[in-house]
């Protein structure tokens, strides 16, 4: 078999192989074995365990991880709910031990991995994940944990849960995962390869994500500034009186906006209403792109219809994505649905007003009724707000400028995003690669 190539990078691969038996899989190592969850780990969950409510957490106690804490490339013991001792010992066969191997197994969570290298106090899981126990005699269990991330485990959970509307793993259906068996000493040299190989990628994928922080703060930085302060760095300031916009040019005016722009609420539609053909109607998952749209053959105002280039404000959604003001992405007559506001009867530069509405979000935000997650603000106080009232010249020089400087700014954002993707699928296969025996990494110098 040739070298095998994971990314760009060429690794040696085993001098014998043999058909593995599965067809996703192809051909293994000639001195691997195959077995089975069953033959080497006991699998444990909490079954018929009554959930917990908000009064039962206590501030110190027994760890309770779920799924959120095993999310990520390590286990977060910090950020976790606690419970009483004698509530963990309701089920002692789920007390965590170090080597423990947690499956996340329900819903969009399913399939998340992760391995106990460290127990810093006593913890259990909720009924959202699997304890994968292994014998250790027989498996090593960092190397269990890898092998259940790679591509082909995932592709076997995805293959079970089928259809479920909601998807769930039983024990049952994890006692029946395939296992690759190397010598345990091979196990352990895989492990510590996929280590050292896996912590220099995530480390060069932090720096990826801590910059495209740092651009995405320069462009917030770069809207505030311009819609606050203007583009003309020489002219004289004052102070506005309103918190958000501090200085502002002297030559500016401050309006409500209400007496800058109408806001009209959407129409509701009732489920009998909604089909496959129609007009599509314009929801907040919509606003950011999505293409899943309800259709209606039901006709209503135009003061409800949209169209691509107009300016939208969803007044209840989530903070930092459907909550704000978003320009119109769709070509094609849309329906706005209630929650949405149509922006129209503009006495301002439409561009510029989006533009100000960016920077106000965060103002608008703290201003907003709701839930840390889901937020929605009333027209009234929505209209209250004061913004800038200048030239519409300028106001058009401002929202150039910002299109210029932000197009400049997301073209950065997105050759970072990708290489950040890149990196993470080059960490997938090589450690596919490395589980499946694609590569020998027995003669990889350290």
């Amino acid at each position: 078999m040739t070298a095998g190539v994971v990314g760009a990078v060429r690794f040696p691969p085993y001098r014998e192989y043999r058909d593995s038996g599965i067809a996703w899989l192809g051909a293994i190592p000639a001195h691997w074995v195959r077995s089975s969850v069953y033959g080497t780990c006991s699998v444990k969950g909490r079954l018929g365990w009554k959930g917990l409510t908000a009064d039962e957490y206590v501030d110190e106690g027994y760890a309770f991880l779920s799924t959120p804490n095993i999310k990520g490339t390590y286990i977060d013991f910090e950020n976790v709910n606690h419970i009483t001792e004698a509530r963990y010992a309701e089920s002692p066969e789920i007390m965590l031990e170090e080597g423990d191997v947690l499956l996340a197994k329900d819903g969009s969570t399913l399939g998340i991995v992760n391995v106990i290298r460290r127990l810093p106090a006593p913890a259990t899981i909720n009924s959202s994940i699997a304890v994968i126990h292994p014998d250790r005699a027989r498996i090593q269990s960092v190397y269990l944990a890898y092998f259940m991330a790679s591509r082909f485990m995932q592709s076997v959970i995805q293959w079970l849960k089928g259809g479920m509307g909601v998807p769930h793993l039983f024990q049952a259906d994890i006692r029946k995962f395939p296992l690759l068996m190397p010598p345990l000493s091979e196990q352990t040299m895989i492990a510590d390869f996929l280590d050292r190989e896996t912590a220099k990628i995530d480390a060069l994928v932090d720096k990826k994500e801590r910059l495209l922080e740092l651009l995405q703060e320069k462009r917030t930085a770069l809207i505030t500034y311009a819609v606050t302060k203007g583009i003309d760095r020489n002219v004289p300031m004052k102070d506005s009186g309103i918190e958000w916009l501090g200085q502002i040019p002297a030559h500016w005016n401050l309006k409500p906006l209400k007496h800058v722009a109408s806001f009209i609420n959407g129409t509701a539609f009732s489920p009998s209403e909604w089909g496959t053909e129609g007009t599509p109607i314009i929801r907040i998952g919509n606003l950011n792109g999505g293409e899943d749209f309800n259709y209606t053959e039901r006709e209503v105002p135009a003061a409800f219809h949209a169209f691509k280039g107009d300016l939208l404000f969803g007044w209840s959604g989530n903070r930092g994505t459907s909550f704000g003001p978003f320009l119109w992405w769709a070509e094609g007559r849309h329906f706005v649905n209630q929650h949405i506001f149509r922006v129209c009867g503009f006495s301002v530069d439409k561009q510029w007003l989006y533009w100000t509405l960016r920077a106000a979000t965060q103002h608008v935000e703290e201003r907003a009724h709701g839930i840390i997650g889901m937020v929605h603000i009333t027209r009234g106080e929505l209209g209250a707000i004061a913004v800038p009232d200048f030239a519409k010249a300028e106001q058009r020089s401002i929202a150039d400028y910002l299109e210029r400087e932000t197009a400049r700014i997301d073209a950065l954002i997105a050759k970072v995003h990708e290489a950040t993707e890149r990196l993470k699928e080059y960490r997938a296969a090589l450690i596919s690669a490395a589980v499946t025996g694609k590569i020998d990494v027995r003669s990889i110098e350290t």
